[in-house]
């Protein structure tokens, strides 16, 4: 909700897969945030492999305002981006830190 706000506004769709093949049984889940908050999902009713713990979710085609709409509601902090293209990962912003919001209230 607070980093992808979209699907809880607007009921967009994100396409949802873990980071690296897995052959577990796939079953159906929700796909939320940690703000735990009713509107605080990015994918409901989603037939996904079964996880294990530490794996890895990619929301693929977050879009331009993504970030533009996103808060640190919470004092969830807004995560790093990445560009994947042409099978090649970059990292095009850093994630912020609690340091970072707080370098906002400085000398007030």
């Amino acid at each position: 909700m607070a980093a992808l706000i979209r699907p809880s506004l607007y009921d967009a769709y994100q396409h949802i897969e873990l980071t690296a093949p897995h052959a577990s049984h796939k079953q159906v889940f929700d796909i939320v945030g940690p703000v735990c908050e009713s509107a605080d999902f990015l994918g409901k009713e989603r037939k996904l492999p079964t996880p294990a713990a530490a794996d890895g979710l990619v929301v693929h085609d977050a879009g331009a305002y993504c970030m533009a709409m996103a808060s640190t509601y919470n004092l969830k902090m807004r995560p790093a981006e990445y560009w994947v293209s042409d099978g090649k990962l970059a990292k095009i912003r850093h994630g912020e830190t609690l340091d970072d919001h707080l370098r906002l209230f400085e000398g007030l």
